[in-house]
């Protein structure tokens, strides 16, 4: 039973705020309705979760009931809350550049995790931004003519965690400096440093990403963070802040068949509503996943991750020579993870980017 003083509380409060939401933010244990800081709203969730309670938001101490030693913590972290510390990361800019992630939602998903937009993983020194958690619909989009049938049904994905992923498609130069040596067939020219490596399979980035605690996304994250929001058959692009579906307008975002005949330095088309480029085009993205073409009738709503078993794995966004229905957001392929190049050996498209936990 609440005291006199906590019906007080809870009487006042409620009339500045709405229902609480989970804590999310472990690294500011008080802010229990994340938003970045510890206040009048957090005190009325633990007043509201006073006493005995099974995983409610008020038992930071995790002991089974919220009780003074609960209120203590949030009273002692009254305020903004910190920012949160990346041991493996050099942050770029903490907070988020509306020019740059013009999705709103967005950005307020990002601000609420209280980490930094924008980082460079002291490792590998690549440039990664962060994706924050969220709903989307995965598949094939609506009156989309060009689908296949590995596409359907379309269906809800939720990624309940935010992750890191690169801004660019891994370099020739970043993949030379941890791995000592150059597998692509784009190299020699003065920007090739800038282009993505290709000619690597999917068996031998697991080393680069091991070596700097880095790994591949899964099919359900790349596809999400491709989408960015949208729902359209290619992703945002300035003058088209919910996507587009025209062909005509594919040039400004990706490098494909209508263009030079090989890579280009990551980075030379227009980015989605994230900041990221060359999600569209240049090189073929390996993606975590075991591919199989009816996965998603039975995939799980919540962070799939693909097929048990298998002998081919995911990759996404088409290349310099992929059609154009072939960059659409929720185009999929999948090839034997030993394979470094597509069809008949003169095709050096395959390439990825990075992901990593906070």
């Amino acid at each position: 039973m609440r005291t006199s003083f906590q019906i007080c509380i809870l009487s006042i409060v409620a009339l500045f705020v709405g229902v609480a939401a989970p804590r999310v933010n472990a690294q500011c244990p008080g802010d229990l309705v994340p938003n970045g800081v510890v206040n009048a709203v957090d005190l009325a969730q633990l007043l509201t979760d006073w006493g005995p309670c099974a995983n409610c938001p008020g038992d930071i101490d995790g002991d089974g009931a919220v009780t003074g030693n609960d209120l203590g913590q949030v009273l002692t972290g009254w305020g903004p809350c910190p920012p949160p510390v990346l041991p493996w990361a050099t942050v770029i800019e903490q907070d988020v550049d509306p020019a740059v992630v013009t999705n709103s939602a967005f950005r307020e998903r990002m601000i609420v995790t209280g980490l930094p937009w924008r980082v460079r993983d002291n490792s590998s020194n690549i440039e990664m931004l962060l994706v924050p958690a969220g709903t989307f619909m995965m598949g094939c989009s609506l009156d989309d003519p060009w689908c296949s049938g590995d596409e359907y049904p379309l269906h809800q994905v939720t990624l309940t965690s935010a992750f890191y992923l690169g801004r660019y498609e891994v370099t020739q130069a970043q993949w030379t400096a941890t791995m000592g040596s150059n597998p692509s067939q784009f190299q020699g020219q003065s920007d090739s440093p800038l282009r993505p490596v290709e000619q690597v399979s999917w068996n031998v980035i697991q080393p680069f990403c091991t070596q700097n605690g880095l790994r591949l996304p899964t099919e359900a994250e790349w596809e999400y963070a491709y989408r960015a929001g949208t729902t359209s058959r290619f992703h945002t692009m300035p003058g088209y802040p919910n996507g587009f579906n025209s062909v005509i307008q594919l040039e400004n975002i990706a490098w494909y068949s209508n263009g030079p005949n090989g890579t280009n330095a990551v980075g030379g088309k227009s980015a989605n509503a994230l900041g990221l480029h060359d999600m569209s085009g240049n090189v073929w993205e390996w993606c975590q996943d075991l591919y199989g073409s009816t996965y998603y009738n039975s995939s799980p709503p919540a962070n799939p991750t693909g097929l048990n078993t298998g002998s081919e794995r995911v990759l996404r966004g088409g290349s310099w020579n992929s059609t154009s229905d072939e960059c659409r957001a929720s185009n999929r392929a999948g090839d034997d993870p030993a394979s470094t190049t597509f069809c008949c050996g003169n095709f050096y498209n395959r390439g990825f980017r990075v992901a990593r936990n906070p």
